[in-house]
C-alpha cells in the first residue's frame, strides 16, 4: 500500500478542474491528464479522510473494462504513459492511479443501468409500481433481478447537488438542448442508451464468472469532432457501480457491496445533517472500507493491485 493521495499537485500541466474524486489537467490540445485521488465523496460531500489504493482501484478497473469492452464502444485513453507527461518529481503522484485521454465533448446525462431492484429504483417501485416510469411486474421483492435490465438516465449535478432522473425522452431533449444546432443530441441519447445496455450485460455476466453481480452502474459518454460516441470518465468501478458477493446474494434484503456503502452505512449511525464538512472517519472504517475497494479489484480481474 502506498500513500494516500488527497489531492494530486502537478505544477508542469495546466489544472482545468477537480471533481469529487479526479483531478484533471490539460496536456495540450487534444488530450487530458485524469488523476484519480484517494478522495471520498459520500451523500454528496467529500469527507476530510483519504481512502489508500482507492485512486489506483478504481484507474485499473475502469481500465481493465474500457481493454474489454471496447468492442461495443470506443473508449477515451490515448495509450500514452501518464508518467511520460508530467514532471519528473511528479511521477509519483500519477503512477497507477491517473490516465491520458482524448479531450471530448461530454453528453450532459449519466447513463444508469439497472439490474437489480435496490436503492431510489426501490423506492420508486414501491411508490408507483414502477421505476423513473418504466413500469414493472408487481410483487417483486428488494433487490430482485429485473426481467431485463433498465435504462434509468439523470441529468449531471454539481458538486454538492444531486443527479435528477429523467425519462428517456427527457434525456434525449436534453442532449438537443445542452449539445445544440449541428449536432443530433436526440439520436446520441439513444446511441448511449443501445451502448449503456450491451456495456451492462456483457460486463454483468463476466462479473458473475468471478462471483460478483453487478445490480446496477452508470456510464458517461462523449463525442469527438466527427460525432463519434466513446465510453469517458470511469467504467464499471466501486464509485460507479453497485457491486454484491454473489454468495451473498438473496432476494429481500440489501446485500453487502464493494463500495463506498460500507461508508455511507457507518455515516448513517452518527449525528451528520449530511452537509459540509464531512466528518472524520475513524481508522478501522478507513482501512475496512480500503479492504473492499482492494478486494473488487482482485475478485473482478484475478490479479493483485499494482
Amino acid at each position: 500500500m502506498t500513500a494516500p493521495l488527497f489531492e494530486s499537485t502537478i505544477q508542469s500541466l495546466p489544472l482545468l478542474s477537480r471533481g469529487k474524486v479526479r483531478d484533471i489537467y490539460a496536456v495540450n490540445d487534444e488530450q487530458l491528464l485524469i488523476v484519480t485521488s484517494d478522495r471520498l465523496s459520500a451523500f454528496d460531500v467529500i469527507l476530510p479522510n483519504p481512502i489508500p489504493d482507492k485512486g489506483k482501484v478504481l484507474t485499473q478497473i475502469a481500465n481493465f473494462w474500457f481493454d474489454r469492452l471496447a468492442h461495443i464502444v470506443p473508449g477515451q485513453l490515448t495509450g500514452v504513459d501518464p508518467e511520460s507527461v508530467v514532471a519528473p518529481d511528479e511521477r509519483a503522484q500519477v503512477r497507477g492511479r491517473a490516465v491520458v485521454v482524448k479531450r471530448l465533448r461530454p453528453l450532459p446525462i449519466e447513463a444508469v443501468v439497472r439490474g437489480y431492484l435496490i436503492g431510489s429504483g426501490w423506492k420508486d417501485y414501491q411508490a408507483t409500481g414502477a421505476v423513473c416510469g418504466i413500469a414493472l411486474p408487481p410483487g417483486l421483492k428488494m433487490a430482485a433481478k429485473l426481467p431485463q435490465p433498465i435504462f434509468t438516465p439523470a441529468t449531471k449535478a454539481d458538486i454538492g447537488e444531486h443527479d435528477e432522473n429523467i425519462s428517456f425522452a427527457e434525456a434525449q431533449a436534453h442532449c438537443a438542448r445542452v449539445l445544440g444546432a449541428g449536432v443530433d443530441g436526440a439520436a446520441l441519447a439513444a446511441q448511449a442508451k443501445d451502448a449503456a445496455l450491451r456495456l451492462y450485460r456483457e460486463a454483468a455476466d463476466y462479473a458473475a464468472t468471478r462471483g460478483i453481480l453487478i445490480a446496477d452502474t452508470k456510464f458517461e459518454f462523449g463525442i469527438d469532432a466527427a460525432g463519434t460516441l466513446h465510453l469517458i470518465d470511469e467504467a464499471l468501478t466501486p464509485d460507479s457501480s453497485r457491486f454484491w458477493p454473489a454468495d451473498q446474494y438473496a432476494e429481500g434484503s440489501n446485500p453487502p457491496s464493494f463500495d463506498k456503502q460500507f461508508v455511507r452505512d457507518y455515516l448513517e449511525t452518527l449525528d451528520w445533517n449530511k452537509t459540509a464538512p464531512g466528518p472524520n472517519l475513524p481508522p478501522e472504517i478507513v482501512e475496512r472500507t480500503a479492504a473492499k475497494y482492494r478486494e473488487a479489484y482482485e475478485r473482478l480481474t484475478g490479479r493483485p493491485l499494482a
